[in-house]
């Protein structure tokens, strides 16, 4: 898993994305995000707390912005760069999670990779 993890390619193409909808669903979830930070159980996990910090930085380079649209080419792919390194961390956090859930809770698992995220036909259904 981890050599195709590695190989993936996790192109990101800023002026594909609704940067404005991204911005938006952050600063919705910037409480729960801050908590998640402020425990203490969750800074011991070293990779975890590297997610939290791409995506706070994420959060800050859109809200810092007062406009999204036509932004110059140099400044969308400063923001690629951001998104695929919050996308790369929490590729291989979810990853990580399944293999917890799998190990320690395989009706959790089962359901997690019936409705994988990465799956767009997922199902929570049983086929």
């Amino acid at each position: 898993m981890s050599r195709r993890l590695k190989k993936y390619d996790y192109a990101v193409k800023a002026d594909s994305l609704d940067l404005l909808k991204l911005r938006d669903f952050l600063e919705q979830r910037n409480d729960s995000l801050l908590r998640l930070l402020e425990n203490p159980v969750m800074l011991e996990h070293e990779s975890f707390s590297d997610l939290l910090m791409a995506v706070f930085h994420l959060k800050e380079e859109l809200i810092s912005r007062e406009e999204l649209h036509g932004l110059p080419i140099s400044d969308l792919e400063h923001l690629e760069g951001d998104i695929k390194r919050v996308y790369i961390l929490l590729v291989y956090e979810w990853v990580a999670y399944m293999e917890y859930l799998k190990t320690n809770y395989p009706y959790l698992f089962s359901l997690s990779m019936r409705t994988n995220p990465f799956d767009r036909e997922a199902s929570a259904v049983v086929k």
